[in-house]
């Protein structure tokens, strides 16, 4: 990956209908180009973002025990007719008729198709429990779209639902979820409190809201401030444990943390004042548990052990992957750019050759380049004739972790520049010692 072959479309000045950071950055740092009101192409740099962002997910309902596959975008309307929810969903639903005057929808979520799978294929209690998730794009057809990928009308969403037999199995399973969320979060270098939300079209009782604390938060939220220091870190998890999960969630739950929906002033005015905090937040998960809600209506029934047929209880579980890229950036960067974590950068580590065309520093960057990705570790190599200035702009605006400088100077007394993106600070050392330190970092963010 060189710059000077690459497609990176970076603007100089800050675009005018771009109204907050995310939105700012991501068309500056050429992630994205808008085709229609709350429709964006994906361009090469966001688009690798979104896909580690993609790969973090799987990777986290793998380690719960969930299952991919993939559902279309398109959905018959009389799936929707079964569940009572076709006239009930409002304008954001996007309707369609085909040439054989069929109805259609441009799904903007899959409890009907899913529950409908399940029914075609599924009998026993003996399958039970079944989760299944999928990572697909979906479209709501908002009135005032805004704020680039934060308020999109198609964008790209994980959801999963789960298949249990009673409701204790079902709140497993919801409770599997969380846990599984925490983790996924984490990993993208995000503090997303779980609060207690309402549950709007989906429906059902118990429902969770994953907020990331942001000045541009589109809810105002209510919450003790020690709850954004507990952390899951290493910890290895049995997800087949019910009470072990069931402790988890305990532990993230507990302490107050409500979006304005569900606050409750009276329990609130109960945390110690140094405690008690308002702000904003920015939604990127939520789960539900709605018992029986779609299996009853569709026939998504099961025989049980004493040879009754039965609905299956279920939930729905959703990440915006897509408005994860906002969220991210909304909650790291500063003046200069975008500051991704580790976990979730497009490339790792950037390298900036000082006197392109000059042999030794031509030499060193290449070796380099070819030292990383030996690693396993693809850089971005800016090899473009530019003045130096003009490369450390474009990389401090897309925002990758580290960078490594390589300039005749210093490489006159065998060092190159290390730069720590979040902190700036550098350090000088040796090509193969830079390699080595960039190694050790990603070794732990795999």
């Amino acid at each position: 990956m060189r710059l000077s072959r690459y497609f990176l479309p970076v603007l100089r000045e800050n675009p005018a209908e771009a109204q907050i950071v995310s939105h700012r950055y991501m068309l500056r740092a050429g992630m994205i180009k808008q085709q229609a009101a709350g429709i964006y192409s994906w361009l090469p740099l966001g688009y690798r973002v979104l896909r580690r962002i993609e790969d973090i997910v799987h990777q986290e309902q793998a380690r719960a025990g969930h299952i991919p596959l993939l559902m279309p975008t398109l959905q018959p309307a009389d799936l929707w007719r079964e569940s009572g929810r076709y006239d009930d969903y409002g304008q954001e639903m996007l309707r369609i008729t085909d040439r054989h005057k069929r109805d259609l929808l441009y799904g903007p979520t899959n409890e009907e198709m899913i529950t409908d799978i399940f029914r075609s294929h599924v009998g026993s209690y003996k399958d039970l429990p079944l989760t299944l998730y999928h990572i697909q794009w979906k479209f709501r057809d908002e009135i005032r779209p805004r704020f680039g990928v934060m308020r999109g009308r198609e964008f790209l969403m994980k959801d999963g639902y789960n298949f249990d037999i009673d409701k204790d199995a079902a709140l497993h399973a919801y409770n599997r979820h969380m846990v599984s969320y925490l983790r996924t979060y984490e990993r993208m270098g995000l503090t997303a409190i779980p609060m207690r939300a309402a549950s709007g079209p989906i429906g059902g009782d118990n429902t969770h809201e994953f907020l990331v604390l942001a000045a541009t938060g589109e809810s105002e939220v209510f919450y003790d401030d020690r709850v954004t220091g507990l952390k899951l870190g290493d910890r290895v998890v049995d997800f087949d444990d019910r009470a072990e999960v069931a402790g988890i969630c305990k532990e993230f739950t507990t302490l107050y943390a409500r979006t304005d929906e569900t606050h409750d002033p009276a329990l609130f005015d109960q945390i110690p004042e140094a405690h008690r905090k308002v702000g904003r937040g920015i939604e990127v998960g939520q789960i539900f548990y709605f018992s029986t809600k779609y299996s009853e209506p569709m026939g998504a029934v099961v025989v049980n052990d004493k040879g009754e047929r039965v609905p299956v209880h279920m939930g729905s579980h959703g990440i915006g992957v897509s408005r994860l890229l906002g969220a991210i950036i909304e909650a790291s960067h500063d003046d200069k750019g975008i500051i991704w974590p580790e976990g979730v950068t497009p490339f790792p580590v950037g390298i900036v050759n000082l006197k392109q065309g000059d042999a030794a520093t031509d030499a060193a960057c290449e070796g380099l380049y070819k030292a990383l990705t030996a690693q396993g570790l693809e850089p971005l190599y800016d090899d473009r004739d530019e003045r130096a200035g003009a490369k450390f702009a474009t990389m401090d605006l897309i925002g990758l972790p580290w960078r490594i400088t390589v300039g005749p100077r210093g490489l006159a007394n065998g060092k190159v520049e290390l730069t720590s993106r979040r902190t700036g600070e550098s350090e000088e050392m040796s090509p193969e010692a830079a390699v080595d330190r960039i190694a050790q970092i990603y070794a732990a963010h795999p």
